[in-house]
């Protein structure tokens, strides 16, 4: 039995409505573009309410391709997943991204020096269940920030979400299991599993540490493409956070009952976030 119930999720929807009647005029976390709080098995996102994504692209053949996401955390400074990063790539990061089919206008593209690729100290490739999986990406020239590109919150350190907290995933990630890649950014409200349920063994078990976030598990997921991108969560003052980066699936398909996405848990990594950036 899935451990969300219609009821419990009308329950998060109202919760997740009332936070978006708040409104601020500045600040991280807080984007010009209200969200949708629809809930449906992902959607064509609001163009530019998540203002802090971006699209992480490397070169291939003298052409950019889309890889993973990224949030946007300073002006010169992008979080992605570690197992979004290869020393061997040349990378851009798009700003202010939404149809990829199209030039809109706000797009900032922003080259990648080899150099400025910091990647955690203890991820290892051969062991994504490991844990450590984050990585941070020094823009070659500052953000220019406004309506469609924005800084996000990150969630203050060791906090740690409740069971059934409603979250979105955002990206560009495949539509489904072999699926296409969506030219518009998709989203899909991800509610939070605790560590007591998604650590049970016919979840995900050992696989699953306390320094990551697992989040859906049913009919909505992540997918192939929307690794390093945003676990989108509201704050009690109406901004959100970004509390996830998105990390693995299940080898049997993105949506796999019992099996919800994960996550690298950003509050457990704000000590080696801020060691990184103040450093360099």
């Amino acid at each position: 039995m899935c451990v969300f119930s219609i009821v419990s999720k009308l329950m998060m929807l109202r919760l997740l409505s009332s936070l978006l009647f708040v409104a601020f005029a500045s600040g991280c976390g807080r984007p010009s573009y209200q969200p949708s709080a629809r809930v449906v098995n992902g959607e064509d996102a609001v163009p530019y309410s998540w203002p802090w994504q971006v699209s992480l692209q490397y070169k291939k053949d003298g052409t950019f391709h889309h890889t993973c996401g990224g949030s946007l955390i300073a002006p010169d400074w992008v979080m992605t997943a570690g197992h979004c990063i290869s020393s061997s790539l040349t990378y851009r990061v798009v700003l202010g991204e939404y149809n990829r089919a199209e030039d809109e206008g706000p797009e900032q593209v922003i080259p990648i020096n080899a150099g400025d690729l910091f990647v955690h100290p203890l991820w290892n490739p051969n062991c994504v269940a490991c844990g450590n999986d984050i990585a941070l990406i020094k823009l070659s020239r500052s953000a220019q920030l406004g309506d469609a590109v924005q800084l996000a919150c990150l969630p203050p350190s060791g906090d740690i979400l409740p069971n059934g907290v409603p979250c979105y995933i955002s990206g560009w990630g495949r539509l489904y299991t072999g699926g296409p890649l969506p030219d518009k950014l998709q989203q899909a409200l991800l509610p939070v599993v605790d560590y007591e349920h998604c650590s049970k063994m016919d979840w995900w078990g050992s696989s699953v540490k306390k320094s990551m976030v697992c989040a859906g598990g049913d009919t909505l997921s992540g997918c192939n493409g929307d690794s390093g991108g945003p676990l989108n969560c509201p704050a009690a003052d109406g901004s959100w956070q970004v509390h996830g980066v998105t990390s693995f699936v299940s080898a049997f398909g993105c949506n796999t009952i019992k099996k919800p996405t994960v996550f690298t848990r950003v509050s457990a990594f704000r000590d080696w976030i801020e060691e990184v950036m103040s450093s360099h």
